[in-house]
């Protein structure tokens, strides 16, 4: 073999090297941020709600029930994976106090490393518990209303009939609220996609977050599926419990 040979194999033995070092560098980097079940409970969410608030827009009373039982027995069960669930949808991993969303704020304006989260920031993590809480109500609410017309919810034998005219109020004027929460947080993806550079979309579909490079973390703690499943069917089982108490 020549001399330029070697050095020929030489230089595409170092190529296929660094190329390897690299590979690994880019799987070093990407963690798995977001199970699989907070991932389909995001997006089973997304459909459910998009179902109620379409149906009732066209007047289909009984695809808007079923959806929002739908996002009732999904929110029962988010509510619990949030204390017993994997690392990153615990409640405790991601709700802060005022003082960590005015550091968050300050290290956001630092950027870059600085303003990493390895999961919901302290600002996102109002909007999560937002959102949950005023869908638990809404679809909560939503068993004892009535159209005074032809349809009732299956609750609302059970309680007088000013009771239903309450609650049918507040599940209209929440409705407006679930748009302007909807919004806010649309709007806020896409400011940390455009301006932060921060793909919050990408994890929510593959579950793996990109780590900067001199930041060193480990991947989160997960739970297992079987215990995600036991939980929904649970969620599940509780509402046609309910329901089928008033049936």
């Amino acid at each position: 073999m020549t001399g330029a040979e070697n050095m020929a194999e030489h230089c595409e033995d170092r190529a296929m090297a660094s190329g390897h070092t690299a590979t690994r560098e880019k799987h070093r980097r990407e963690l798995r941020v977001w199970d699989l079940p907070t991932r389909l409970f995001h997006w089973a969410l997304v459909a459910a709600v998009a179902a109620a608030i379409l149906s009732a827009e066209l007047g289909v009373l009984a695809v808007h029930m079923l959806a929002g039982e739908t996002v009732l027995i999904l929110v029962l069960f988010r509510l619990v994976w949030g204390v017993v669930g994997s690392q990153t949808a615990r409640f405790a991993e991601f709700v802060k106090g005022p003082g960590a969303i005015r550091d968050y704020l300050k290290r956001s304006r630092a950027g870059g490393e600085a303003a990493f989260t390895l999961g919901h920031n302290p600002l996102g993590a109002l909007m999560v518990v937002a959102l949950l809480l005023v869908l638990l109500v809404q679809a909560g609410s939503g068993l004892f209303t009535s159209d005074d017309i032809l349809v009732d919810g299956p609750l609302v034998p059970l309680v007088s009939g000013a009771t239903v005219a309450l609650l049918s109020s507040l599940h209209r004027l929440l409705a407006n609220g679930i748009f302007v929460l909807i919004g806010l947080h649309v709007a806020a993806v896409f400011f940390y996609l455009l301006v932060r550079k921060d793909n919050l979309i990408r994890p929510m579909l593959t579950g793996r977050k990109p780590l900067p490079a001199r930041l060193a973390a480990t991947e989160p703690r997960r739970a297992p599926a079987a215990l995600a499943l036991a939980i929904l069917a649970a969620s599940a089982g509780l509402v046609f419990l309910v329901l089928r108490t008033a049936g």
